[in-house]
Protein backbone atom coordinates (compact mmCIF):
# COMPACT_ATOMS: atom_id res chain seq x y z
CA UNK A 1 0.00 0.00 0.00
CA UNK A 2 1.39 3.35 -0.90
CA UNK A 3 1.75 5.84 1.61
CA UNK A 4 0.43 9.93 0.48
CA UNK A 5 3.06 12.00 2.07
CA UNK A 6 1.36 15.15 0.61
CA UNK A 7 2.92 17.92 1.99
CA UNK A 8 0.94 21.25 3.07
CA UNK A 9 3.19 24.82 3.14
CA UNK A 10 2.01 28.14 5.13
CA UNK A 11 3.41 30.08 2.25
CA UNK A 12 3.82 29.46 -1.19
CA UNK A 13 6.23 32.61 -2.93
CA UNK A 14 5.08 32.52 -6.80
CA UNK A 15 7.10 34.84 -9.03
CA UNK A 16 4.14 37.73 -10.57
CA UNK A 17 2.96 37.38 -13.87
CA UNK A 18 0.53 40.42 -14.78
CA UNK A 19 1.93 43.82 -15.01
CA UNK A 20 -0.37 45.34 -12.87
CA UNK A 21 -0.01 43.27 -9.75
CA UNK A 22 -0.04 45.28 -6.59
CA UNK A 23 -1.04 42.69 -4.34
CA UNK A 24 -2.36 44.61 -1.57
CA UNK A 25 -3.37 41.93 0.67
CA UNK A 26 0.58 40.64 1.20
CA UNK A 27 1.57 44.84 2.30
CA UNK A 28 -1.29 44.74 4.79
CA UNK A 29 0.37 41.58 6.12
CA UNK A 30 3.57 42.90 6.10
CA UNK A 31 2.83 45.94 7.97
CA UNK A 32 4.88 45.25 11.20
CA UNK A 33 7.72 45.16 8.34
CA UNK A 34 6.56 48.85 6.96
CA UNK A 35 6.45 50.27 10.04
CA UNK A 36 9.97 48.94 10.98
CA UNK A 37 12.08 50.13 7.55
CA UNK A 38 10.17 53.42 7.85
CA UNK A 39 12.04 54.13 11.72
CA UNK A 40 15.26 52.82 9.59
CA UNK A 41 14.83 55.45 7.17
CA UNK A 42 13.89 58.08 9.82
CA UNK A 43 16.92 57.34 12.23
CA UNK A 44 19.47 55.69 9.88
CA UNK A 45 19.86 59.13 8.25
CA UNK A 46 21.30 60.98 11.25
CA UNK A 47 22.38 58.06 13.27
CA UNK A 48 26.18 58.88 13.37
CA UNK A 49 25.87 62.87 13.05
CA UNK A 50 26.79 65.87 15.30
CA UNK A 51 23.40 67.01 15.34
CA UNK A 52 21.45 64.77 14.36
CA UNK A 53 17.39 65.54 13.70
CA UNK A 54 18.54 68.89 13.72
CA UNK A 55 19.39 69.17 10.59
CA UNK A 56 15.73 68.96 9.29
CA UNK A 57 15.54 72.66 10.72
CA UNK A 58 19.11 74.08 9.93
CA UNK A 59 19.51 72.70 6.45
CA UNK A 60 16.32 74.33 5.16
CA UNK A 61 17.03 77.54 7.34
CA UNK A 62 21.06 77.83 5.39
CA UNK A 63 18.88 76.94 2.24
CA UNK A 64 16.47 79.98 2.87
CA UNK A 65 19.30 82.89 3.83
CA UNK A 66 21.42 81.67 0.75
CA UNK A 67 18.02 82.34 -1.55
CA UNK A 68 17.28 85.38 0.27
CA UNK A 69 20.92 86.76 -0.59
CA UNK A 70 20.92 85.62 -3.88
CA UNK A 71 17.78 85.77 -5.41
CA UNK A 72 15.88 88.76 -3.45
CA UNK A 73 18.90 90.95 -2.22
CA UNK A 74 20.98 90.37 -5.56
CA UNK A 75 19.14 89.90 -8.08
CA UNK A 76 15.97 90.94 -6.91
CA UNK A 77 13.10 88.47 -8.16
CA UNK A 78 9.86 89.33 -7.21
CA UNK A 79 7.92 87.26 -4.35
CA UNK A 80 4.41 88.38 -4.78
CA UNK A 81 4.98 90.98 -1.90
CA UNK A 82 5.19 87.81 0.64
CA UNK A 83 8.29 88.27 2.88
CA UNK A 84 11.26 86.99 1.58
CA UNK A 85 12.13 84.38 4.69
CA UNK A 86 8.17 82.86 4.26
CA UNK A 87 8.47 82.90 0.76
CA UNK A 88 11.57 80.58 0.11
CA UNK A 89 11.73 78.37 3.13
CA UNK A 90 8.38 77.50 1.33
CA UNK A 91 9.12 76.79 -1.48
CA UNK A 92 12.38 74.77 -0.06
CA UNK A 93 10.02 72.69 2.18
CA UNK A 94 7.71 71.40 -1.09
CA UNK A 95 10.40 70.67 -3.17
CA UNK A 96 12.40 68.91 -0.72
CA UNK A 97 9.42 66.99 0.00
CA UNK A 98 8.87 65.56 -3.53
CA UNK A 99 12.65 65.51 -4.12
CA UNK A 100 12.34 63.10 -1.05
CA UNK A 101 9.44 61.08 -2.38
CA UNK A 102 12.03 60.79 -5.75
CA UNK A 103 15.13 60.21 -4.21
CA UNK A 104 14.11 57.54 -1.96
CA UNK A 105 11.73 55.58 -4.49
CA UNK A 106 14.20 56.08 -7.49
CA UNK A 107 17.35 53.96 -5.04
CA UNK A 108 14.90 51.38 -3.87
CA UNK A 109 16.36 48.61 -5.65
CA UNK A 110 20.12 49.19 -5.64
CA UNK A 111 20.27 50.50 -2.15
CA UNK A 112 18.47 47.14 -0.83
CA UNK A 113 20.01 44.78 -2.93
CA UNK A 114 22.05 42.70 -0.32
CA UNK A 115 18.73 42.22 1.47
CA UNK A 116 16.45 41.24 -1.07
CA UNK A 117 18.93 38.26 -1.99
CA UNK A 118 18.84 37.09 1.26
CA UNK A 119 14.65 37.16 2.53
CA UNK A 120 11.13 37.26 0.61
CA UNK A 121 9.43 40.12 1.68
CA UNK A 122 6.60 42.90 -0.42
CA UNK A 123 9.56 44.83 -2.36
CA UNK A 124 7.24 47.69 -2.94
CA UNK A 125 7.61 47.94 1.03
CA UNK A 126 11.10 50.08 0.26
CA UNK A 127 10.11 52.66 -1.89
CA UNK A 128 6.50 52.67 0.44
CA UNK A 129 8.48 53.22 3.59
CA UNK A 130 10.54 56.12 2.62
CA UNK A 131 7.34 58.01 0.83
CA UNK A 132 6.07 57.83 4.66
CA UNK A 133 9.64 59.02 6.20
CA UNK A 134 9.79 61.86 3.92
CA UNK A 135 6.10 62.78 5.07
CA UNK A 136 7.42 63.02 8.53
CA UNK A 137 10.54 64.75 7.71
CA UNK A 138 8.69 67.17 5.52
CA UNK A 139 5.93 67.49 8.72
CA UNK A 140 9.06 68.54 10.86
CA UNK A 141 9.74 70.95 8.78
CA UNK A 142 6.26 72.00 8.00
CA UNK A 143 6.75 72.79 11.81
CA UNK A 144 9.25 75.19 11.91
CA UNK A 145 7.90 77.08 8.64
CA UNK A 146 4.70 77.30 10.59
CA UNK A 147 6.05 78.80 13.36
CA UNK A 148 7.86 81.52 11.14
CA UNK A 149 4.25 82.24 9.79
CA UNK A 150 2.59 82.82 12.58
CA UNK A 151 5.43 85.14 13.95
CA UNK A 152 5.26 87.25 10.90
CA UNK A 153 1.68 87.04 11.36
CA UNK A 154 1.41 88.22 14.62
CA UNK A 155 4.78 90.54 14.76
CA UNK A 156 5.52 91.64 11.35
CA UNK A 157 2.16 92.30 10.41
CA UNK A 158 2.02 89.80 7.77
CA UNK A 159 -1.78 89.78 6.25
CA UNK A 160 -1.82 86.64 3.91
CA UNK A 161 -5.41 86.55 2.07
CA UNK A 162 -6.11 82.56 2.96
CA UNK A 163 -9.35 81.88 3.68
CA UNK A 164 -10.19 78.36 3.14
CA UNK A 165 -7.02 78.33 1.24
CA UNK A 166 -5.33 75.81 3.79
CA UNK A 167 -7.35 72.71 2.95
CA UNK A 168 -5.39 72.71 -0.32
CA UNK A 169 -2.15 71.71 1.18
CA UNK A 170 -2.98 67.73 1.31
CA UNK A 171 -4.07 67.99 -2.41
CA UNK A 172 -0.51 69.68 -2.72
CA UNK A 173 1.06 66.89 -0.54
CA UNK A 174 -0.92 64.26 -2.59
CA UNK A 175 0.36 64.93 -5.51
CA UNK A 176 3.84 65.81 -5.13
CA UNK A 177 4.28 62.62 -3.81
CA UNK A 178 2.56 60.49 -6.34
CA UNK A 179 4.37 61.83 -9.15
CA UNK A 180 7.56 61.85 -7.13
CA UNK A 181 6.66 57.77 -6.43
CA UNK A 182 5.55 57.31 -9.60
CA UNK A 183 8.55 58.83 -11.39
CA UNK A 184 11.15 57.04 -8.70
CA UNK A 185 9.92 53.39 -8.73
CA UNK A 186 10.66 54.41 -13.12
CA UNK A 187 13.56 55.22 -12.40
CA UNK A 188 14.83 52.55 -9.83
CA UNK A 189 13.59 49.98 -12.19
CA UNK A 190 15.66 51.06 -15.03
CA UNK A 191 19.20 51.51 -13.21
CA UNK A 192 18.96 48.45 -11.91
CA UNK A 193 20.62 47.53 -15.81
CA UNK A 194 21.82 50.83 -16.52
CA UNK A 195 23.41 52.34 -13.49
CA UNK A 196 25.06 55.21 -16.06
CA UNK A 197 21.19 56.88 -15.35
CA UNK A 198 21.69 58.05 -12.21
CA UNK A 199 24.02 60.60 -12.99
CA UNK A 200 21.75 62.25 -15.81
CA UNK A 201 18.81 62.33 -13.37
CA UNK A 202 20.79 63.65 -11.27
CA UNK A 203 21.08 66.84 -13.57
CA UNK A 204 17.71 66.61 -14.75
CA UNK A 205 16.65 67.14 -10.95
CA UNK A 206 18.67 70.16 -10.52
CA UNK A 207 17.00 71.50 -14.17
CA UNK A 208 13.50 70.56 -13.02
CA UNK A 209 13.80 72.63 -9.99
CA UNK A 210 14.24 75.78 -11.90
CA UNK A 211 11.85 74.87 -14.79
CA UNK A 212 9.77 74.64 -11.36
CA UNK A 213 7.98 77.86 -9.00
CA UNK A 214 10.39 77.27 -6.35
CA UNK A 215 12.24 79.98 -5.46
CA UNK A 216 10.86 82.45 -8.40
CA UNK A 217 7.22 84.11 -8.86
CA UNK A 218 5.15 81.98 -11.22
CA UNK A 219 2.91 84.92 -11.86
CA UNK A 220 5.61 87.69 -12.99
CA UNK A 221 6.95 85.13 -15.66
CA UNK A 222 6.26 86.11 -18.97
CA UNK A 223 3.41 84.84 -21.11
CA UNK A 224 5.55 82.84 -23.62
CA UNK A 225 7.64 81.20 -20.43
CA UNK A 226 4.14 80.99 -18.54
CA UNK A 227 3.19 78.45 -21.95
CA UNK A 228 6.41 76.36 -21.81
CA UNK A 229 6.95 75.85 -18.14
CA UNK A 230 2.87 74.90 -17.61
CA UNK A 231 3.44 71.87 -19.32
CA UNK A 232 5.70 70.63 -16.10
CA UNK A 233 3.13 68.48 -14.08
CA UNK A 234 4.82 69.70 -10.49
CA UNK A 235 4.07 73.79 -11.13
CA UNK A 236 0.16 73.36 -10.46
CA UNK A 237 0.75 71.71 -7.00
CA UNK A 238 3.63 73.77 -5.63
CA UNK A 239 1.72 77.09 -6.78
CA UNK A 240 -1.38 75.74 -5.22
CA UNK A 241 0.76 74.77 -1.54
CA UNK A 242 1.44 78.74 -2.10
CA UNK A 243 -1.63 79.51 -2.53
CA UNK A 244 -2.63 78.25 0.36
CA UNK A 245 -0.34 79.99 2.88
CA UNK A 246 -0.37 82.98 0.89
CA UNK A 247 -3.05 83.49 -1.26
CA UNK A 248 -1.25 84.31 -3.83
CA UNK A 249 0.08 82.58 -6.90
CA UNK A 250 -2.24 80.72 -10.12
CA UNK A 251 -4.28 77.90 -8.65
CA UNK A 252 -6.39 75.98 -11.18
CA UNK A 253 -8.47 73.40 -10.48
CA UNK A 254 -7.69 72.68 -13.72
CA UNK A 255 -4.53 72.47 -13.93
CA UNK A 256 -4.51 70.26 -10.81
CA UNK A 257 -6.54 67.86 -12.94
CA UNK A 258 -3.63 68.03 -15.67
CA UNK A 259 -1.26 67.08 -12.84
CA UNK A 260 -3.24 64.10 -11.42
CA UNK A 261 -3.50 62.67 -14.85
CA UNK A 262 0.36 62.84 -14.85
CA UNK A 263 0.82 61.22 -11.53
CA UNK A 264 -2.14 58.32 -12.12
CA UNK A 265 0.07 57.29 -15.38
CA UNK A 266 3.37 57.47 -13.53
CA UNK A 267 1.90 55.36 -11.09
CA UNK A 268 1.08 52.77 -13.31
CA UNK A 269 4.06 52.50 -15.73
CA UNK A 270 6.02 52.63 -12.71
CA UNK A 271 4.48 49.06 -10.86
CA UNK A 272 4.31 47.94 -14.62
CA UNK A 273 7.98 48.03 -14.80
CA UNK A 274 8.69 47.80 -11.14
CA UNK A 275 6.84 44.20 -11.07
CA UNK A 276 8.99 43.72 -14.35
CA UNK A 277 12.77 44.20 -12.83
CA UNK A 278 11.79 42.41 -10.19
CA UNK A 279 11.66 39.19 -11.54
CA UNK A 280 14.92 39.17 -13.08
CA UNK A 281 16.55 41.84 -10.52
CA UNK A 282 18.99 39.75 -8.67
CA UNK A 283 20.14 38.44 -12.08
CA UNK A 284 20.84 41.68 -13.12
CA UNK A 285 22.59 43.06 -10.27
Amino acid sequence: MEKNNQEHWDLVIKPKTKWFDLNLRELIRYRDLLWLWVRREYVGVYKQTLLGPAWHFLSPILSTFIYMLIFGRIARMSTDNVPMFLFYNAGIAIWNYFNGCFTSSSGAFLSNANIFGKVYFPRLIMPMASIISTLIKFGIQLLFFLVMYFYYIGFKEYRPEVGWGLFYVPISLFLLGGIGFGFGIIVSSITTKYRDLNQLVGIGMQLLMYATPVIYSFTTLAPEIKTYLEWNPLVAPVECFKYAFFGVGEFSWIKLTYSFGWMLVLIFIGIVQFNKAEKNFMDTV
